[in-house]
Parts: C-alpha cells; structure tokens; sequence
C-alpha cells in the first residue's frame, strides 16, 4: 500500500514546506486536486469524491450526516436493519442534513426488495449494492426509481459484468479494509482495475488513511475514495468510548483477518483488532473440530458452532464497549487513528495532505526552473 503511494506521489510533504508556498499556489494545487476528483463529485453530489464506508452500528444517522454536511459522502450501513428501521434511520439523516447521501444494502439480505422499496419511498439518490453479485432486477428497480447504483468489484472481470447490468459506479475495496474483506490487496486491485475500466467512476476502498493515498489513487484514474476505519473515532460516531480508545492505541498490525484452522469447516476473513476473544475463537475452533473427528457432531452442526461464535459480537464491541469478547472490525488503516476529531477536521486533515503534495511539487519545479 505505502509503496504504491511512494511510487505515485513522493514523500508526504512537510506541514512547514506547505505553509511557506504563497497562497496563489495553495489555491492552484487544490483547484487540481478537485480537478481529479472532479468524476466522482459529479455522481455524489457532493463537495469531496470521499465515501463513508458502511459500518454496521456506526454508519448511522449522527456519522452519516456529518460526513455529509462536512462535504464527503455519508452512507447508512443498513445490514442490521430491518425495513421499518431503515425507513426511520433515512428520514433522521434527512432531519439532519440536506446534502446528498447513500443507502448501503446487503445483495443477500432476505429482506432486499423491500429495503428497495424503502429508498425508493423516501427517493434516496445513490444506493451501495454490497455482499455479492446483485441480481439484475434489483439493479434495474434501484435505477427506475431514480437512483444511482453503486456496486463491488472483487475482480477486473466482475467489475465488467456489473459495468454490463448497469451499475452507475464501481467500488473496488483491498484486503487492508476492516469487516469481511477478499484476497487481494487495495494497491493490486488498483492496478488491476484502475486503466482497464474507464466506462464509469470507480472508488478505491481499503487501508486509505491518510491524503497522499488518495491522491495516489486519484491519478491513477480513480474517481473517488471510500474510508471507513478513519471516521470510527470521529466525535459524531456513536462507538462507544472504550471501542474508540481500542482504535486509538492500535497499530496497522493489530488488525489481522480471522484464522480458519481447519478448509472443511470455512471461516469467512473478517479483518479486526486482535483481542481476547481472538484467541476464544481459535480454541473453540479446535474443540469443535476434534468432537466432529469424534464423531459427537456432524460437519454441518459443528460448522454452525463455528459460525454461532461471533454472534452479536460486532454490537457489543460498538455499541456496549465490550472490546475483551466484541468484535472490533478495524482496517488496517487504524494505524493513522491516533485522537477523537470531528468529521470536518479529518476530511480537511486529508484533503491537506493531498493538496501538501501537490503544493510541494509545485515548488520543486519553481525551483528548478529559477535554478
């Protein structure tokens, strides 16, 4: 990840090199910035190409409006939801800002069609499709209704098939991102995607923590970026206290995926801060397994044993602060969580980071051309 970001941008600038470029060229710098980033504005509405990633219990009507009225793009993280409560949560974002925001939905959810007809009620313009292959009756309602769809790619070729259905916008998301992750890493997927597939806007997802990543990925074709793990400890997000301060004290290598022991009994990757019940879920692991080699259980009831052990465990982590037997989803980008900010800080903070590089290019080649 760091690498592709030295190869694309240099080092990150020094806060100090920055401030001493006349203002002139501040301006020029940002107005490049927006410049690439220009695609993936014109699909969000919004002033910022930067997407709130879904996250269930935390991507709800406080964090989404903020990101939104802060000039990025909030998104409801409705995989927990029924119906009823996604109607509610929609129109308390509504109550909260007028800017433009999304509805993430679970391609898998048994609930789907409804939830469809949810976003269509209450006319939410850019719904996430998630979870899997959407169908192209979901897709195609999503767009009568008047909205714009947005979907995942895990690979150059799915992102085509769903360039194909008629998705309005691709997310490409790496294994550096926190919750249910994929095999293959955000710099990789990048190149794979990024000159490939310029038919619609793609946003990058996975790891980005910081400004010159984006830029990166922005001149690399990117359209847009889509960041989760960096707004967990925003003053607006609801996580409880003691679920912030864990996202504080972690490094990049805390956030590991979740170890399958055993290929018959298949355990989905999920990327989370290591902790207490990390290690729970190897021993029971191990324990089922040997009373399924015992012949005590069937391979299907000690695959729902293993399946059963984190549930509920994403709300008591977020939402009751139990971070010892919780699960505490975090990318790998929690590394650059070091303090609580408002959304508005950590949305200035990265297009400061982004629009530093580019200022100090500029004076790299003002010097140059003096010398």
């Amino acid at each position: 990840m760091m690498t592709a970001v030295h190869v694309s941008v240099g080092l990150a600038a020094n806060p100090g090199d920055v401030e001493r470029q006349p203002s002139a060229v501040i301006d020029r710098c940002r107005a490049e910035f927006d410049r690439l980033s220009a695609r993936g504005r014109a699909l969000l509405g919004g002033e910022l190409a930067i997407m709130g990633g879904a996250m269930t219990w935390v991507s709800e009507r406080n964090l989404v409006s903020a990101i939104s009225n802060a000039g990025g793009f909030g998104v409801i993280a409705s995989g927990s939801l029924s119906p009823e409560s996604l109607s509610a949560e929609i129109a308390a974002v509504k109550s909260l800002t007028t800017r433009p925001f999304g509805v993430n939905l679970i391609t898998l959810h048994p609930r789907l069609d409804e939830l469809i007809e949810v976003c269509a009620e209450h006319r939410v313009g850019h719904v996430v499709l998630a979870g899997g292959l959407p169908s192209v009756a979901a897709m195609r309602r999503i767009r009568e209704n008047g909205a714009r769809v947005l979907c995942f790619a895990s690979a150059l070729g799915f992102a085509r098939k769903l360039v194909r259905m008629g998705a309005d916008a691709i997310v490409i998301e790496g294994s550096e991102a926190g919750g249910h992750i994929g095999p293959v890493s955000t710099g990789v997927l990048a190149q794979e995607i990024l000159p490939h597939l310029t038919e619609i806007p793609v946003f990058v997802a996975g790891g980005i923590g910081r400004g010159e990543a984006i830029l990166a990925y922005l001149e690399m074709g990117a359209a847009g970026v889509q960041l989760g793990t960096r707004f967990v400890c925003a003053r607006q997000s609801i996580a409880h206290p003691r679920f912030k301060q864990a996202f504080i004290r972690a490094s990049a290598r805390d956030a590991i995926p979740s170890t399958q022991l055993d290929p018959r009994f298949p355990v989905i990757p999920v990327r989370a801060l290591a902790n207490p019940a990390t290690e729970r879920f190897l021993a029971r692991q191990r324990e089922i397994i040997e009373r399924f080699a015992s012949g005590e259980l069937s391979q299907k009831a000690a695959q729902l044993e293993i399946e059963h052990f984190w549930a509920g465990a994403l709300r008591r982590a977020v939402i009751e602060g139990d971070i010892e037997s919780g699960s505490l989803m975090a990318g790998q980008s929690v590394g650059f969580v070091t303090r609580e900010q408002t959304v508005a800080e950590i949305l200035a903070e990265l297009v400061d980071q982004a629009v530093g590089v580019l200022a100090l290019r500029a004076g790299r080649k003002h010097d140059r051309c003096i010398s």
